[in-house]
Parts: structure tokens; sequence; C-alpha cells
């Protein structure tokens, strides 16, 4: 039994993994940003603005200063790709030496193109521990059926953090293949966009899953020339996310996908609403340049959001490459 579990950022993932964990540790610190949200969980026990319906284990205590995670044992980061490097520099000098840094972000970032782990071992100063599978947090909160995968280069680390993920209803698989784990939730987010906008163009469903089994294959081939190991994209951080966000309602990405797929172009700061995918699909496009990579699916949905060709004409050309 673990005793101070943090994890920062109280949006739905962050609440899913403290509902999640809370049965592992005495107590969960939830950090939220807002007043409001801290107020909402520990009056009443509820996440009103991303969960009003489920109530919240006691054991999850909601805060609003980064110094209460100085003791904290293991702290999940379940915040944007965009805020993973300034967050680890702020933590650097108020967690322990002990304290392992798991991330949830499932992206790069764009100035420099790296990954998370990447980001968070330059700030703090050792390897971070990485997440990513079918994880809908909505499940989660609720205590569904769910999996993910972990990876690390420190064995130890990976093994605590699965001792506190794992319960009867939570499975969790391992891997020292950080690459590849982060780069199956990297591509995922692409694959997402490009299902979507097939999916609001109305594309029959034979072509849909034709050009899914290219882009499935694609992502093993991205993920061996970026220094990943291809079977790891046939575990849950592969082969579970990729089908959960291409093809259920529930991811963010899918979603810009099909409206791209309209036609129609969403303003993210009017909306209030981060697609990671978007930036995602221009670093990726710039890591296949670099690396001398070709991936028609980066391509197509690069022509569709990037340069907002005709999503007719930019299909025929991905079909064309089957």
């Amino acid at each position: 039994m673990f005793s101070n579990i943090g994890v920062i950022g109280a949006g739905s993932m962050g609440t899913a993994i403290s509902q999640t964990i809370c049965e592992n540790t005495q107590k969960v610190l939830l950090y939220a940003k807002r007043i409001e949200v801290v107020n909402s969980i520990n009056n009443t026990n509820c996440n009103k603005e991303y969960f009003p319906d489920v109530c919240l284990k006691e054991n999850i205590v909601a805060v609003n200063d980064l110094n209460e995670f100085k003791n904290s044992e293991i702290i999940f980061l379940t915040l944007p790709s965009s805020t993973i490097r300034q967050m680890a520099h702020n933590l650097k000098e108020i967690i322990s030496d002990e304290c392992i840094i798991v991330s949830t972000a499932k992206g790069l970032e764009k100035e420099s193109n790296k990954r998370m782990s990447e980001i968070i071992e330059e700030e703090i100063g050792r390897p971070a521990v990485v997440l990513s599978g079918p994880n809908i947090a909505g499940e989660m909160v609720s205590m569904g059926f769910s999996s993910t995968s972990i990876a690390c280069k420190n064995k130890q680390y990976l093994e605590k953090v699965k001792k506190l993920l794992s319960t009867p209803k939570f499975k969790v698989s391992t891997t020292d293949d950080v690459i590849g784990v982060e780069y199956c939730g990297v591509i995922k987010n692409v694959i997402a966009i490009s299902q979507g906008i097939c999916e609001g163009m109305k594309i029959n469903d034979n072509a849909r899953f034709s050009v899914f089994t290219k882009t499935y294959n694609e992502t093993k081939d991205l993920i061996e020339k970026l220094g990943g190991n291809r079977d790891t994209v046939d575990d849950y951080c592969g082969f579970g996310d990729i089908i959960t966000a291409s093809t259920l309602n529930v991811s963010r990405n899918h979603t810009l996908g099909v409206l791209y797929g309209q036609k129609i172009v969403i303003d993210e700061k009017a909306s209030g609403i981060l697609f990671e995918g978007k930036n995602t699909i221009v670093v990726m496009k710039e890591l296949c340049k670099k690396n001398n990579i070709e991936s028609a699916t980066i391509d197509f949905t690069y022509d569709v959001v990037i340069d907002r060709i005709n999503p007719k004409i930019a299909f025929e050309k991905f079909w064309n490459k089957l």
C-alpha cells in the first residue's frame, strides 16, 4: 500500500487516474489550477465539471498548491504535452529525489520535436515512466474494465508504477520500449484524425478500413525507423488505443477529423478545446522529412488539416498510395 500519490491535472484523465489508483494508496492528491474545481471535489466528492454523476473516493483530496507534492512517492502528469516542460521545471525543486514521474501526455514538443520522457528527464534529471493505452476516462472513473501500457528505462520504476495501477479491473503491461510506447500515442492522434476525415466525408466502410490497414502497417514501420520496437504496436498502447481513437466517438481528434472531412474548420482558441493531433500532424511531418520516411497517412492528414486541400482530392491521392 502506497501512502502519498500525486496527480497533476484535474481534467477527465487526471480524475480517472485518481479514481483508479485510490484503492492502492492511502491518499491521492489531485492538483487543479482552478480553485472552484478544488472546492467541488473536496466539498462534494465530485468533479462536477467533468463527471457530475460520479462519486469520487474519499481518499482523493484536491489541492491548488504544487508544494503539497513534496512528499509524493509517484506523481502522474495528466496534462497537455505543451505544458509538460514548464510543469516538470516547476516540480524539480519541490519533489524528492525518489519521486517517480509518470506522463500520460500523447504528443511531442512543437519547438524541439522531443517526446515527453525526454523533456521530463532533461528537466528533472531522471527517467520518467510513460503511460499509454485505450484509456477512456469515463469508463475508468466508473471503475470499468480497462488496460494500459507503461514503459520506462528503469525497471524498478516500472514495477512500482505497475503495482500502484494494477487492480482486478485494470490490467497493466510493461516494457522498456519507451520510444515505441510514446510514438504509438503520438501517431494514434494522427490516425484518429485520418479516420475521422474519412467518416466526415462519408467514405464507404470498405475503403475506410482498407486505408486503416495501410495506416496500421505504416505505424509499425514509422516506429521502427524512429528507434522503437515494431511489436509494441500490437500492445494496448498501439492496437488498442488506435482502434479506440479511430472508431469510437470518445476522441477529440477523431471528432476534429470528422469536422475537417465535412469542410468545417474549428477555431481552437475560440472554442477552448485543445486538439493534440493538430500539432502532432505538423511535428510528425517534420520528423518524416528529417528522417526521409514516407507516410501516406501523415501526408493525407497534413493535406486536409494544415494545407486545407479539398478532402476528396486528398483522399484520392491517399487511396492511390495503397
